[in-house]
């Protein structure tokens, strides 16, 4: 039996390395000038934390860091923008969450849209984990072109490891 593991999960070195590059950015831009500013990653909880001097500057730190994610290789919907920026003495902070793992919600979303196929797989949900199983590598090849096709839909950034036939 052939079978592949779908996982969501951010390299953390790799998002340390964006927002190493997005703080080197912010920091030269003449509209940050004489800001106190900061932009960090919390390898341990995976979480970036923002803190300027107003919104504004919050939201084009955003967009400055999603550039130097997709510039590094990593999908901007890992990060979790639902929570609002707060105000904290003088600075507005704003922490944004990366999502790693497949939830409950989305992996129920994943074996619908797998089941609704008709392809001739079978697939477990293992923790964050889904594992796919066939007969065939084509029909695991289907799945994964399935998945790409409706990465939209599934709202997080998935990658196909373990395949073994």
């Amino acid at each position: 039996m052939a079978s592949f593991d779908i996982v969501s999960k951010v390299d953390p070195q790799t998002m340390d390395n964006a927002v190493n590059v997005a703080r080197k950015e912010i920091m030269n831009r003449y509209d940050f000038r004489d800001t106190k500013g900061s932009i960090e990653y919390d390898k341990k909880n995976s979480v970036v934390n923002i803190a300027m001097e107003n919104d504004m500057r919050v939201q084009h730190t955003e967009d400055v860091l999603i550039s130097k994610m997709v510039k590094q290789g990593l999908d901007a919907t890992a990060l979790d923008f639902s929570k609002e920026a707060y105000q904290s003495g003088a600075m507005m902070k704003k922490d944004i969450k990366v999502k790693a793992g497949i939830d409950k919600e989305t992996s129920k979303k994943i074996m619908k849209l797998i089941k609704d196929s008709k392809l001739k797989v079978s697939a477990a949900i293992m923790d964050e984990t889904i594992r796919v199983t066939a007969k065939k590598i084509d029909d695991l090849q289907s799945v994964i072109a399935l998945m790409r096709g409706n990465s939209e839909e599934i709202g997080m950034p998935l990658q196909f490891v373990n395949m073994k036939s």
